[in-house]
């Protein structure tokens, strides 16, 4: 599961997501592409979930980068605890999501393999996504 090997800080406030992804909105290592049309949290299980997926689908073959990683820890405390007494232990990690933003690229598979493959991934996220391709891609030039 993704999650970071130290941080900072054990606990974080939840903080606020607005606006649009100012970073991390194009297609940086590969032709193809899942970006997210929604701001949501997503957890460390739900990411491998997704790379799993996408990995089983094309068969080991081309190259998969994760654009995002969780480092936003999530709190909570354990069930039927009275208010109060500080606030709970760290349960697990989140990334923070803002609309724009590139989740998955993949390379080296050709355009229908990447975008069945990409349409899995999506699946298994909670957020609505959008498939993507690098502009200058063209089906001749690769394979």
């Amino acid at each position: 599961m993704l999650q970071p090997k130290k941080t900072k800080f054990r606990k974080q406030q939840k903080g606020k997501m607005k606006g649009n992804s100012g970073r991390g909105h194009e297609l940086a290592f590969g032709s193809f592409g899942i970006k997210t049309m929604q701001q949501a949290w997503l957890t460390g299980r739900q990411i491998e979930a997704a790379r799993q997926a996408v990995t089983r689908y094309m068969k080991r073959e081309g190259q998969i980068w994760i654009r995002i990683f969780p480092d936003k820890p999530v709190t909570k405390k354990p069930a039927e605890v009275r208010m109060g007494k500080g606030k709970g232990a760290p349960e697990y990690f989140v990334a923070r999501i803002t609309p724009g933003r590139i989740l998955f690229e993949a390379e080296g598979v050709p355009l229908q393999v990447a975008k069945e493959a990409m349409r899995l991934a999506a699946q298994k996220l909670p957020v609505i996504t959008k498939f993507v391709v690098r502009r200058d891609f063209t089906e001749e030039n690769k394979l």
